[in-house]
């Protein structure tokens, strides 16, 4: 008998679930620190008990929470980190902002290269808010200060510094719920996710991780329009023609996605990469000297390779992702019709490391209106 993959939480989850311990000890409610708080997850709407690892107070106005991370059967770095949250007491004069709670990042709490902002998304500000609110006195002012000892060591290890954020890990999701990524059965779980939501949509956004889902609904798609598929791209477009799906939006970091442009389905760099050669051959298909070329096969990474080309003539980076991006919608729409038999109209958008989309295909920016079109005139659709 298959066993099925056990789900976790997210980072979130358990930063939210340190600063209630640490308010309610603050507040002299807090029982045996062995014992679990509730969360409220917001997404899925329900409780969740986490423990409680340790929690102590500091001084007279401050408290400290600690839980570790449980991700459940997902193939995840931060298993067992430990999350600290500290909660302080603030009095005087009223925030200048009007806020009653103020969220921080601490050490190892990641923050934006370009802004400084900590890299505490908005899943995790609300989850936080919601769940500390209500244990709030009227009047009462407090500091959640998130903090991940880890988060530093455990940083260099993701592929965070490629969407510009530095020196410690993120707070993101869009739900409470870790689901296995690489466990068996998964891929059957997204599959089922697919198809419940290709009953109430002809188009859908495939989003590979929580980065692109993150910024596809900041850019203004309803967040019910998108599926994520991790790295198995191939599949999932293959069964999404399969549910009657006709137009699929692909939106991902550049760095992912240019693997679609050389044929290759399965996006995990263990089975297969090739993202330098394949932008080599399109920055030689546009006449780019032996040199340049060199030079973009052998950077570091397709981020650095990106930075150079954009040094070397602006232009010229614009029509190589151009090229890259519209091959993407060829090669994909070519691969549902080769394994599924069924035509579907496939468009691209593709990121950087600061998050900005720097490419939308032709077909790409087409469904992209199109979707936008249908939020501004059925506002019930974008829970937003």
């Amino acid at each position: 008998m298959t066993t099925q993959p056990r789900s976790g939480y997210t980072l979130p989850v358990f930063a939210g679930a340190a600063a209630i311990a640490a308010l309610k000890h603050l507040q002299k409610q807090t029982p045996d620190p062995q014992n679990a708080v509730p969360v409220n997850l917001i997404d899925p709407p329900e409780t969740a008990e986490i423990p409680v690892e340790q929690v102590a107070r500091l001084g007279p106005n401050s408290a400290l929470g600690i839980t570790r991370s449980d991700p459940g059967d997902n193939l995840d770095l931060t298993r067992d980190t430990p999350i600290w949250a500290l909660v302080e007491r603030i009095e005087g004069n009223p925030n200048p902002l009007g806020m009653a709670i103020e969220i921080v990042g601490g050490e190892g709490v990641g923050f934006h290269e370009k802004g400084g902002g900590a890299a505490i998304y908005k899943y995790a500000r609300s989850l936080i808010l919601e769940n500390l609110k209500p244990l709030l006195p009227p009047g009462d002012r407090i500091r959640v200060t998130v903090i991940l000892p880890e988060g530093r060591q455990l940083a260099k290890r993701t592929s965070n510094e490629a969407f510009g954020v530095v020196e410690g890990l993120s707070l993101l999701g869009t739900t409470g719920l870790s689901r296995p990524l690489s466990a068996p059965g998964q891929l059957d779980a997204y599959r089922e996710i697919l198809e419940q939501k290709a009953t109430e949509f002809k188009t859908l956004v495939f989003c590979l991780g929580e980065n692109g889902l993150d910024l596809a609904v900041n850019s203004g798609i309803p967040a019910g329009q998108t599926v994520k598929t991790a790295n198995w791209l191939g599949p999932m477009l293959v069964a999404a023609a399969g549910v009657g799906v006709e137009s699929i939006l692909l939106f991902g970091y550049h760095g992912k996605l240019i693997k679609l442009a050389g044929g290759i389905f399965h996006t995990h760099h263990h089975l297969a990469d090739g993202r330098l050669e394949i932008l080599t051959a399109h920055c030689a298909d546009i006449g780019l000297p032996g040199d340049d070329l060199r030079a973009i096969l052998r950077s570091p990474t397709a981020e650095d390779a990106l930075t150079y080309l954009r040094k070397l003539d602006a232009e010229r980076a614009d029509r190589v992702y151009s090229a890259i991006a519209d091959t993407i919608d060829r090669r994909a729409a070519a691969y549902i019709h080769t394994h599924a038999r069924r035509e579907v109209r496939v468009g691209s958008v593709l990121f950087d490391r600061q998050r900005r989309i720097i490419r939308k295909s032709a077909v790409g920016d087409t469904i992209w209106q199109q979707i936008c079109y249908s939020v501004e005139n059925h506002p019930s659709t974008n829970p937003g």
